[in-house]
C-alpha cells in the first residue's frame, strides 16, 4: 500500500483505521530519523513537517535528549502578532520580529481576554502598531542570511536601528532579544517569533506600570 501523509482533520474524508495507523507509523519513523539528525548537527530547532515544532536540548553533550512539541504557525504568532502582520501588505517583502504571546503579556501587559474588548481595542491597536514600527524591516531577512560570526544592522519602519546576530543554536538575536521560532512565512512576509518586545527606551518607559500611586 502506498504510504501517504495524514491530512488535516478538515480534509481527511473517508480514511479507514488501517490507513491512519500506517501513516502514523511512517511519520513517527521519519520524525525519529530527523531528530537523530538534529542531535548530531546540534543546531536545528524547527521540524520540517508543515506545522512547526519547537525543540530544545535538555542537556549538552553526546547523551543529550531532544524534547519537541508541535506548534502551528497561527498558535506561535498569536492574536496580537496577527494584528501586527495584518497591518502589512502580504504581497510586499517584509521581515517582522513578532513578540511571542507571553512577551506581549509580560512586557506590554496585553491580555487576550481584556485588551481586545471594545472599549480597549483602539488603545491596543495603537500599541501594537507602534511595536510594528520598531520591529518590521522592509525587506526579507531569513535566519540563513545572517552569519553566526557577524552582527548586521537594519533600520526598522520607524527608523529604529535593529542589531541582528545569530547564536550558536542558529536562533536570531535582535537588540539582545532572542528568537523562539524563525522563518515563518505569511505571503512575502517573513516572521520571527521573539522572546521579548523590540522597542526604544522612550516607548518602553511609557508602557511600564505606574508604581507612583499609593497602596
Amino acid at each position: 500500500m502506498e504510504l501517504r501523509r495524514q491530512k488535516p482533520h478538515s480534509q481527511q474524508g473517508n480514511w479507514n483505521v488501517s490507513d491512519a495507523v500506517i501513516v502514523k507509523e511512517n511519520e513517527e519513523r521519519i520524525l525519529r530519523e530527523e531528530l537523530n539528525s538534529f542531535c548530531r548537527s546540534g543546531d536545528l530547532y524547527l521540524l520540517p513537517f508543515g506545522d512547526y515544532g519547537i525543540s530544545s536540548p535538555a542537556s549538552r553533550g553526546p547523551n543529550r535528549t531532544i524534547r519537541t512539541r508541535k506548534v502551528s504557525k497561527d498558535e506561535a504568532i498569536g492574536r496580537f502578532g496577527e494584528m501586527m502582520i495584518e497591518m502589512l501588505p502580504e504581497d510586499l517583502a517584509f521581515t517582522v520580529f513578532v513578540p511571542s504571546e507571553k512577551a506581549f503579556q509580560r512586557d506590554l501587559k496585553l491580555q487576550l481576554n481584556d485588551s481586545l474588548v471594545a472599549e480597549k481595542r483602539n488603545d491596543t491597536y495603537a500599541v501594537v502598531s507602534r511595536i510594528l514600527g520598531f520591529s518590521a524591516v522592509p525587506q526579507t531577512l531569513s535566519s540563513t542570511t545572517v552569519s553566526s560570526s557577524k552582527e548586521v544592522f537594519y533600520d526598522s519602519l520607524s527608523g529604529f536601528t535593529l542589531y541582528i546576530s545569530k547564536d550558536l543554536d542558529g536562533m536570531l538575536v535582535v537588540n539582545r532579544i532572542r528568537s523562539e521560532m524563525v522563518d515563518l512565512k505569511r505571503g512575502e512576509i517573513i516572521v520571527h517569533i521573539m522572546d521579548g518586545v523590540i522597542m526604544d527606551a522612550e516607548f518602553e518607559q511609557a508602557v511600564q506600570p505606574d508604581y507612583t500611586e499609593e497602596d
